[in-house]
């Protein structure tokens, strides 16, 4: 009978991730891919990698949106301004201030993740263009529900790292590449609802879509997974785009 290991392998810490993720056990996938930076190598495979960003964006995902019901709540009950609902009032905000830690836990801890071991040990080229774009994006959600004296500190750490991550892209990756189009649109986005600059986000989102359009334009390519996920983006890029174009239009009635 084969001894009883107490530390799985790399491979069955990768089964177990993809099989908590099957669960939607999200926070079992974090765990066990931590094991494999840990215990055998921060620079960590495709799948390995997919796995702890996808696990990372539902876990933050659920507890975003749970704080925007609960804010909604908050203001629907402010603007009721009847004594009789201070008690209520009181406890829709322990109950957010809740949420609010839980969010900042979930991404103080991927950031420090990304700095201390996934960053470092990441090759140059779509690697590191990948995690520094999850940095920018944490640091965006951090932003989007922080009070004033840290929204301004989180908006320009998520602003640094988008930079970062930008301009390496540009000279690494190509127009169509799904991590460099998906990059412009989280940084696009950055600069619409934490900013509060459309005109930038419209130029940047253009100019990802327009660059994208032209490397496709005469050019012969196979319709893979990849070629799928990058015209996926360059959807929400014109979506957006049409978006936040009548937004501007509007404001300037």
């Amino acid at each position: 009978m084969a001894p009883f290991q107490t530390t799985p392998n790399r491979a069955q810490c990768l089964f177990l991730a993809d099989l908590a993720g099957e669960a939607e056990r999200y926070h079992d996938v974090v765990e066990q891919i931590k094991i494999v930076i840990s215990n055998f190598n921060a620079q960590l495979t495709i799948d390995e990698r997919s796995l702890l960003s996808i696990a990372y964006k539902n876990i933050t995902n659920d507890l975003r949106n749970g704080w925007r019901v609960i804010d909604s709540v908050e203001k629907l009950q402010i603007a009721r301004s009847s004594t009789s609902g201070s008690g209520q009032l009181s406890l829709i905000r322990r109950q957010r201030d809740r949420v609010e830690k839980e969010l900042t836990d979930v991404c103080k801890d991927i950031v420090f993740l990304l700095d201390r071991q996934l960053l470092p040990a990441a090759r140059p080229g779509e690697e590191a263009v990948f995690y520094s774009k999850m940095k920018g994006d944490y640091y965006r959600y951090l932003a989007e529900f922080a009070h004033k004296k840290d929204r301004d500190r989180y908006a320009d750490l998520s602003l640094s790292a988008y930079k970062l991550a930008y301009k390496h892209a540009l000279s690494t990756l190509e127009p169509l590449h799904p991590t460099r189009l998906g990059l412009a649109l989280n940084f696009s986005v950055f600069y619409h609802d934490v900013r509060k600059s459309p005109e930038r986000a419209c130029h940047l989102a253009k100019s990802a879509f327009d660059d994208a359009i032209m490397s496709i334009e005469g050019s012969e390519f196979v319709m893979d997974q990849t070629m799928r996920d990058s015209l996926t983006i360059l959807q929400l890029l014109r979506d957006d785009l049409i978006l936040w174009s009548v937004e501007m239009q509007a404001n300037s009635e």
